[in-house]
């Protein structure tokens, strides 16, 4: 099974929980700041994942840190992570429980990568016209990468679209390779 596969079934579950409690955007902001105090102190993941120390005192350091914090779920949710080798899954599952929440509320993640800078009436006016085809509200991450030349691409959950001139670049030359 693939870990995107396995992160996915975990974020299902603990969704699944949420939802039974009512409480599916208070356990995604809980897995949040559970993620950013991993990222902000990469030594506790190594802790976590550190096969020297019993896996019981792993277990009892995560409820001792996040009981007070975050849903009792969620503190279950990462002590099961724990206890099954698999809390190095952790930011996958927040990342997939958050597409569960957002698909639950019509949300949907764009990226658009562009040679330049986006003026905002580019990116509202880009925006607009995503929300307009994909029915969805739209959730923008504009990203600059020179190496595009010019154009953009806008990625969503569905598809890709290149628009970039780097492509049609690509495209003309293998018209004249012919």
């Amino acid at each position: 099974m693939m870990m995107t596969e396995i992160s996915r079934e975990y974020a299902e579950a603990l969704y699944a929980i949420a939802c039974e409690e009512n409480a599916p955007k208070e356990y995604l902001e809980a897995l949040e700041l559970v993620s950013a105090v991993f990222r902000e102190n990469p030594e506790y993941m190594e802790f976590l994942l550190f096969p020297g120390i019993h896996l019981s005192e792993r277990v009892k350091a995560l409820e001792e840190a996040f009981s007070n914090a975050v849903p009792q779920y969620v503190t279950m949710f990462m002590q099961l992570l724990c206890e099954k080798g698999r809390i190095k899954l952790f930011d996958s599952c927040c990342a997939e429980y958050r597409k569960l929440v957002d698909a639950s509320e019509n949300v949907s993640a764009a990226r658009v990568t562009s040679a330049v800078k986006l003026t905002e009436a580019e990116t509202e006016g880009i925006r607009r016209k995503l929300e307009k085809t994909m029915k969805k509200t739209i959730i923008l991450e504009c990203v600059v990468d020179p190496a595009i030349m010019g154009g953009i691409v806008i990625e969503t959950e569905s598809r890709i679209i290149d628009g970039s001139l780097r492509r049609s670049l690509h495209e003309v030359k293998e018209v004249i390779g012919r």
